[in-house]
């Protein structure tokens, strides 16, 4: 008690000073609006900042799930450009329409390993067999072409990457449908080789190239790159250098596309005879 008796003695002055400032400023906001709403302003602004600060740290540890979501999200909107709806027996998105007879059907699935820098660079993915996928299915992104399901077991399966010199996908030039066989010649990442395109074709640059819809595999239109540069080889095709539209450095969530027509295309193609 004695201690707390010499406290206020000795700071006396100093809370009688706090104590009328106090009871000034409470008269001053109570009966002055123009103060009082400067006071409110400025907690509103306080709060304001701190709450958008909150936020901006909940939405960046939220970015995993909100990218999953998003590729989620991706696939069911291009099958409802399509007339599909999700079959729950394989896991992926049918057609309900029996008059349009949609084709191709697609499910989302995330990239859990990944190569770039070798001749024959494959990736795995988090779904298998349980989830209806099965070898020579097309793996897509949003960007374009990523590869064609090499195996599968029962909850992974292995891709292999358009980044692989064995790779060849039947492509076209968007604006005059001429077409040919792109590959990857096992250098830049962000590169792949265009060929068989005759050399009266006008080409130029910035041209887009596409897939071609002639394999039972990927579906006509599905983005491939543009073209960077050409040349004429052999004096009958060009040569043409793509710039990849997907960068596989940058790939997490791909789509799964399975052609529920392909065996009955390659069924009738195999009675034909070769050469």
């Amino acid at each position: 008690m004695k201690n707390l008796i010499q406290f206020f003695i000795r700071f006396h002055f100093l809370i009688l000073f706090i104590i009328i400032e106090s009871g000034s400023l409470t008269i001053a906001f109570q009966y002055n609006h123009y103060q009082k709403a400067g006071v409110v302003t400025m907690i509103q602004n306080i709060s304001g900042f701190y709450h958008s600060k909150v936020f901006s740290i909940k939405e960046y540890l939220n970015l995993r799930e909100t990218n999953q979501q998003l590729a989620y999200e991706n696939v069911r909107l291009n099958n409802i450009l399509q007339q599909a709806y999700r079959s729950d027996d394989i896991f992926f998105y049918k057609q309900q329409d029996t008059i349009n007879r949609q084709s191709f059907y697609l499910t989302s699935a995330k990239i859990i390993n990944n190569s770039v820098n070798k001749k024959h660079n494959f990736l795995t993915l988090n779904k298998g067999t349980e989830q209806g996928l099965k070898p020579d299915m097309a793996v897509i992104s949003t960007n374009g072409v990523v590869g064609v399901i090499y195996d599968v077991s029962r909850f992974y399966s292995t891709v292999i990457s358009l980044l692989n010199t064995n790779m060849k996908i039947s492509s076209k030039l968007l604006k005059n449908d001429y077409f040919g066989s792109l590959e990857w010649d096992g250098k830049n990442y962000r590169h792949a080789i265009l060929n068989e395109i005759p050399y009266h074709v006008k080409v130029e640059r910035g041209d887009t190239v596409v897939t071609s819809g002639y394999s039972a595999i990927f579906p006509e239109g599905v983005m491939i790159g543009t073209i960077e540069d050409f040349k004429i080889k052999g004096g009958n095709f060009y040569e043409i250098n793509i710039a990849l539209s997907t960068d596989f450095k940058h790939l997490t969530f791909v789509s799964v596309v399975s052609n529920l027509k392909k065996e009955g295309q390659k069924n009738l193609e195999n009675t034909f005879p070769n050469d």
